[in-house]
């Protein structure tokens, strides 16, 4: 949907998004993915009552986040609120106001930082994970012989809990069952770091807990396409690297 306001119409709006420098990256960014798989789900999973956001705006806007290098949701937000163009591009629902210099109330068509939290927690990962297939699959008819030689990788995530806090960790023996209330869903492992070097030039194995998670990656580099990514798993900390 394109607004229109009382300082710009319609034709002026659109091509103000036609050469916008951030939406014209982003928009090259976005078509490399296939959107119709997050359509089709959100078709399948809509709910009655008041039409809300669409799951392409979010995970949209969180592939922002990333791109950007933002570590907090209000970095996001307030990235989003300094580029009212690029609001529109993501297909948020605006909140019309032809008083606003834009044809609708930015402020208002946001989520909140704290809905925003709550909704990358909540992204469906089956969904996210059918997205990355659909890239995989484009790939394999244009690169011939993709993956062919595969590397892995795993990356060890530490979960925002206070555990991880040497000065609240938890006491008694290490424990794998316990839960941070924080991250429910994060588990308690070991981090093994080898081969640390001492001062007296004597090698000692170095051990870690923290609670989090593990992604496995498995990728390829194409010399004329470069890194491919084939396949993202993760996992609870607790499960080996291996898994």
């Amino acid at each position: 949907m394109i607004p229109s306001s009382d300082l710009f119409d319609h034709s002026v709006m659109t091509a103000l998004l036609d050469h916008d420098p951030v939406v014209e990256h982003y928009r090259a960014f976005f078509a490399l993915l296939d959107w119709s798989v997050v359509d089709d789900f959100q078709a399948k999973h809509a709910a009655r009552g008041r039409p809300a956001h669409p799951e392409s705006a979010y995970i949209k806007a969180f592939l922002i986040r990333q791109n950007e290098g933002f570590a907090y949701t209000s970095q996001l937000r307030r990235f989003l609120l300094k580029h009212p163009l690029l609001v529109i591009e993501l297909g948020f629902h605006l909140v019309l106001d032809p008083s606003c210099p834009y044809g609708f109330d930015i402020e208002e068509t946001l989520p909140c930082r704290y809905w925003f939290t709550q909704k990358l927690q909540l992204l469906d990962a089956g969904l996210l994970q059918a997205l990355l297939h659909a890239t995989v699959a484009a790939l394999q008819h244009e690169i011939p012989a993709l993956g062919e030689v595969v590397a892995f990788d795993v990356k060890h995530i530490f979960a925002w809990v206070r555990e991880n806090n040497p000065n609240v960790y938890v006491k008694g023996p290490f424990n794998v069952t316990y839960i941070p209330k924080g991250d429910p869903d994060c588990r308690l492992g070991v981090k093994k770091s080898s081969n640390q070097e001492q001062p007296d030039g004597s090698k000692k194995k170095k051990k870690v807990s923290l609670f989090g998670y593990g992604t496995g990656v498995a990728a390829c580099t194409d010399p004329v396409y470069g890194d491919v990514v084939l396949a993202e798993y993760t996992l609870p900390f607790n499960e080996a690297d291996v898994t």
